[in-house]
């Protein structure tokens, strides 16, 4: 086992138009494989996503790697006392994120993010920079907000991000007149939450950075719990360290 706090764990995605996800699947797993990093990378031809783990040098050499491909890639990072995944995995699927509505397109352009400081401001104050409530809308599944949400977030009971959609149609009019920001663990369901929302008519932002960008740069601040990641570590606190007894 490696000494306490020397694993790097990152997590990152990019929805990006990818010509031959199947191509690039095996040049990948074996980058990744020669750095000796452990976990998943899932592409599609709507981007990338990938959570991994291993020393610091050749997580962030890996990263630095995928970046002249990927320029825009952004990563979370957090640090564990081993690595806390099995394996390896390099999937090609049909999406980075499965939400079967083929008409959100983030890879398209992305709906309007907010900063966690403009989020934490809002929060603050109970209202957003023109007087409107806020809203927040909490886009994971069911078992995760059960760690610990936003104080106040609406949380629909979905068991699975495809039903998403129809959870947000019947519960459209709590919605009219709201700033209304989705959030998730890292940003990717908020990003198509947000898109589908503002197809529907709601004025609707995503939370820059998910739960993870909000931990690094706002704390605990109007969050109650941990959030559930879908590692070994099963939950980080928001000092971002896997939770106690983990």
């Amino acid at each position: 086992m490696a000494s306490a706090a020397s694993v790097l764990n990152v997590s990152a995605y990019l929805f990006t138009p990818i010509a031959d996800p199947a191509a690039l699947r095996p040049v990948l797993r074996e980058r990744a494989g020669d750095a000796g990093l452990r976990g998943t990378i899932l592409l599609a031809e709507e981007g990338i996503n990938l959570f991994l783990a291993g020393a610091p040098d050749a997580v962030r050499g890996f990263v630095d790697g995928l970046r002249v491909g990927f320029p825009a890639l952004q990563t979370k990072e957090s640090w564990s006392d081993a690595v806390p995944f099995g394996r390896l995995l390099v999937k090609v699927k049909r999406e980075i994120i499965r939400m079967d509505r083929p008409e959100v397109r983030p890879q398209d352009g992305r709906a309007p993010a907010v900063s966690p400081a403009t989020l934490r401001r809002w929060l603050d104050r109970g209202a957003d920079d023109e007087g409107r409530e806020v809203v927040l809308v909490d886009t994971r599944n069911a078992f995760e907000v059960d760690y610990g949400t936003f104080s106040g977030a609406r949380d629909w009971r979905i068991e699975r991000f495809t039903q998403f959609p129809d959870a947000a149609s019947a519960h459209r009019d709590e919605l009219d007149g709201k700033t209304v920001v989705s959030f998730c663990t890292g940003g990717i369901r908020c990003e198509k939450a947000a898109l589908y929302l503002r197809d529907q008519g709601v004025g609707a932002y995503q939370l820059d950075g998910g739960i993870l960008g909000w931990f690094a740069a706002e704390g605990n601040a109007h969050w109650d719990g941990d959030c559930f990641v879908f590692d070994e570590r099963e939950a980080l606190d928001p000092a971002l360290s896997a939770r106690a007894g983990a």
